[in-house]
């Protein structure tokens, strides 16, 4: 179970064009700061050593040139003072001292090299003296032989952790500098793939910002362009089913004069009839799907008795039945035919194709309660059945103009405008329309109307 988020999260790493730009500046920005890192340390490994010998060597010959010339009863002052002031420390050698190796780091060996060169090859070096930590160098006045300790501080230059830290802090602005850089060149392209996914799904997006370099201000012009054009398609061919479902309706209404007329056996009487009644709802389709609604009929109208209404008409029908949790009182601004057809238009779908598995009864639960939403409060109306339900791939397919689906072809009743209607006059309420399929089989149609103030 485990292995299914990573495998996903893995496909669009290699898919996303985010990642591939992220992880290619990661790469370049490593790469980036490794050869740096290196660089550095090749140029500075030479100038670093020969800088700390001559440190070192500075140190020994004025030290041994202050103690050779200084009185003898002035000596123990002087080595307090360079204790105190310089952090030198200055001891006998003695055969039988406890000696430790020399720092292991990969400048010592040059740095031992260039000091024995200047103060003879018999120089020791050590990182600590009977058990007393420092940087530890011979010396010899006179032939006697001495010990100079510094503090490792004087001397030690960046370490590996510190390296490795500074590399670390590095890196990680360097990172986060990349992902900045990814998400600014793929957020036009971001914005782009988020309008053309609501432009498959039948909904207008918002126009893109025409600002940015040139080639994104002409893909953003252009494909507003091509929103608005579609729009105005959409609007012709509204224009056009009106009319031509209200032409249709005087020679139908002149049909079924003449049937009733003709001298026809019943049967034959009732056939014409039925594909009459038939056509004569397609054509109110056509009607309802072109008819705009404006917003300024919009007025406050009780939600809650609209949909009681709705609800007890449903149930005077023979193969339905209704089971209700309205909350009372819910106002909502609208305007109320739309709405009441909306919600007949829902009920009338569940019953045709969503009746219970195993009988000939559609049971339809119609809910409505205000509740919080991301938009905030709202009127959330609820209408499912209890029946087989869509396949999801197939539930954004509903609510296309036109389109039925397999199990609703067989059925010429229609002209697949129902939902599609539905979704035309909830956008235009300002409401947001939601269908998915319930636990334990049905649709689920969810809508959410502001509230009126």
């Amino acid at each position: 179970m485990s292995e299914a988020p990573h495998a996903h999260l893995l496909g669009r790493m290699k898919s996303g064009l985010f990642w591939r730009t992220f992880l290619l500046l990661s790469f370049l920005t490593g790469l980036s700061i490794a050869s740096w890192i290196g660089m550095i340390n090749v140029f500075q490994r030479g100038s670093q050593a020969e800088q700390t010998a001559e440190l070192l060597v500075s140190v020994v010959t004025l030290t041994k040139a202050a103690l050779t010339h200084s009185s003898p009863d002035l000596r123990r002052e002087l080595l307090i003072e360079l204790v105190s002031n310089e952090g030198i420390r200055i001891l006998t050698l003695e055969p039988d001292d406890k000696v430790e190796p020399p720092p292991a780091n990969s400048l010592m060996p040059e740095i031992a090299a260039r000091v024995r060169e200047k103060l003879g090859q018999d120089t020791r070096f050590s990182r600590r003296v009977n058990d007393m930590p420092g940087f530890w160098m011979s010396f010899d006045i006179d032939g006697d032989k001495y010990w100079l300790m510094l503090e490792r501080e004087r001397i030690a230059g960046l370490t590996g952790v510190q390296w490795l830290g500074w590399a670390t802090v590095v890196g990680a602005l360097s990172l986060l500098g990349a992902a900045l850089i990814s998400g600014l060149v793929n957020l036009p392209l971001a914005r782009l793939t988020a309008a053309a996914r609501a432009i498959a799904q039948g909904k207008r997006p918002a126009p893109l910002p025409e600002k940015g370099s040139k080639e994104i201000l002409e893909a953003n012009r252009s494909f507003n362009q091509m929103v608005d054009d579609l729009q105005q398609l959409e609007k012709d061919r509204a224009i056009i089913l009106a009319g031509i479902s209200h032409d249709l309706r005087t020679p139908l209404a002149r049909m079924q004069l003449e049937v009733e007329m003709a001298n026809l056996s019943q049967e034959a009487r009732e056939g014409i009839q039925s594909d009459i009644a038939q056509m004569d709802a397609i054509i109110g389709q056509f009607l309802d799907f072109a008819r705009p609604t404006e917003a300024a009929t919009f007025v406050p109208i009780n939600l809650s008795e609209l949909l009681e209404d709705c609800a007890h008409a449903a149930a005077r029908l023979p193969d339905v039945r209704t089971a209700t949790a309205i909350e009372p009182d819910i106002h909502v601004p609208a305007n109320a035919t739309d709405l009441r057809r909306v919600f007949n238009n829902v009920i009338e779908n569940a019953r045709r194709y969503g009746k219970t598995p195993g009988g000939d009864i559609t049971e339809i639960d119609i809910a409505c309660h205000v509740k919080m939403t991301g938009h905030g409060r709202r009127a959330v109306v609820e209408i499912g059945d209890h029946g087989v339900g869509v396949p999801d791939d197939q539930i954004q397919q509903l609510l296309r103009p036109f389109t039925r689906l397999d199990s609703a072809r067989g059925q010429a009743n229609g002209a697949g405008l129902g939902l599609a209607i539905v979704e035309r006059v909830t956008s235009r309420h300002n409401a947001e329309l939601q269908v998915r399929n319930r636990e334990g089989g049905g649709l689920v149609l969810q809508f959410a109307f502001p509230l009126a103030a």
